[in-house]
């Protein structure tokens, strides 16, 4: 199938066929003539699936078939969990648009708003959003979306993941109940089934994988290793192999800036992307990361969503994730348009049933190694952290009721004795 057979129009087909593209991918053959025909859908789309033109095309169709008054009101809103992913979703807006009479912005926190709402006041048909910033700007008169025809949301199960539930509902009662509405979401989870039938009238559901398997085209490595010894093992991979471009993961803030300063000790040009940066400076990691100046990139799971990085080498998950479908978002994004990829995780045995729950959800063990001089410890603990500060907890809260009550029996016996 080609994209010439989706129903887009002349303009739409152009701006594909200048970007390279002639076949479209699995979601965007689904999707896009569902979207045309006026349908809500419900879309499982992984990254790397091709899903932001798998609605940023039809819509934009949709609204340059029905073009309005002078004055441009919000006509499509488009909502994403971060601003990386908004930033990426205005790029595509932009590119797809180029040959259509239709305007764009883009919107998010960290940033001056006063170029967002001066953009806004002179006229937008589509409008990429983060939920904060757009309430912002709505409570303070800047914007309305009384006259939103389809709303989008991009990463619904992130946008869950990061509390932005009431957000989300706040701002769909500033619309038109009488609205096309398009959800995306990595996976059908109940807490998304549940938010798409508040949302969604009669959806139709579909379903996508990555064009390239992670299984086949990406190649999956454990090492286990002592949890000390993870950053050294980082650094010797990375030197050995002479890497020039890996994407890490961390699971919190601090965990980034941590191994960011340990790579940079050892000569190996890093940067850190995560909620506690500014925009200005995620905007700059990433620039260097692209460019090459910057040879290795740190982030969390939230930070690294909608990032585009296209042809990427090496994933390393420093820390693997507790949520196993993070797994598949993170390594998904080597191994991509065809290419080769490699992801390794370091997993030391604190981790160990997050790495059972992986496996489960891949249905295959994966490959795992031992690299002299940085063995796991044989004494660690195999539970998670925090349930073993859980349970420290518990137990010496246990401890102090023990000694409490023996305190108690003591007394009671000193009262016994004076009465006897």
């Amino acid at each position: 199938m080609s994209f010439n057979s989706l129903g887009l129009s002349q303009a739409l087909l152009k701006a594909i066929s200048k970007k390279g593209y002639t076949t479209p991918s699995p979601i965007q053959e689904k999707a896009i003539p569902l979207i045309l025909e006026g349908y809500d859908v419900l879309a499982s789309a992984q990254t790397g699936t091709g899903k932001t033109a798998g609605f940023t095309l039809p819509l934009l169709h949709v609204l340059s078939e029905n073009p309005k008054e002078k004055f441009r009101p919000i006509r499509a809103l488009i909502l994403t969990p971060t601003r990386e992913l908004a930033a990426q979703v205005y790029a595509n807006v932009k590119e797809y648009s180029e040959f259509l009479d239709l305007r764009s912005a883009v919107i998010f926190g960290g940033v001056n708003q006063k170029p967002q709402a001066a953009t806004i006041r002179q006229g937008i048909d589509v409008l990429v959003a983060t939920p904060g910033r757009l309430l912002d700007l709505q409570n303070q008169g800047l914007l309305s979306l009384k006259r939103v025809e389809i709303l989008v949301l991009d990463e619904a199960d992130r946008m869950l993941d990061m509390g932005f539930l009431r957000d989300i509902e706040r701002i769909i009662k500033m619309m038109p109940t009488k609205r096309q509405n398009l959800m995306f979401s990595a996976t059908f989870s109940h807490d998304i089934k549940k938010l798409a039938q508040g949302i969604l009238r009669e959806p139709v559901m579909v379903e996508a994988t990555p064009e390239n398997s992670t299984v086949d085209a990406i190649n999956q490595k454990i090492y286990r290793v002592s949890k000390g010894k993870k950053s050294g093992l980082a650094i010797k991979l990375i030197s050995d192999g002479n890497w020039k471009q890996v994407l890490m993961f961390t699971r919190t803030k601090h965990g980034a800036n941590k191994l960011c300063k340990n790579l940079v000790s050892a000569n190996i040009s890093s940067a850190a992307i995560h909620g506690n940066k500014s925009q200005a400076a995620r905007t700059k990691a990433l620039a260097g990361f692209k460019s090459g100046d910057v040879r290795v990139l740190v982030a969390t799971d939230i930070a690294a969503r909608g990032l585009d990085i296209p042809l990427l080498p090496h994933v390393i998950n420093f820390e693997i994730p507790n949520i196993p479908e993070d797994y598949v978002h993170r390594i998904g994004r080597t191994g991509r348009a065809g290419a080769s990829g490699e992801a390794i995780s370091l997993v030391s045995a604190d981790e160990t049933s997050y790495l059972k729950d992986i496996e489960k959800l891949l249905g295959f063990r994966i490959e795992s190694d031992i690299m002299e001089g940085f063995e796991p410890d044989p004494n660690a603990p195999t539970e998670p952290e925090k349930r073993q500060q859980r349970q420290g907890r518990n137990s010496s809260k246990n401890h102090t009721n023990s000694r409490s009550s023996g305190g108690n029996n003591s007394r009671r016996r000193q009262n016994n004795k004076r009465r006897g």
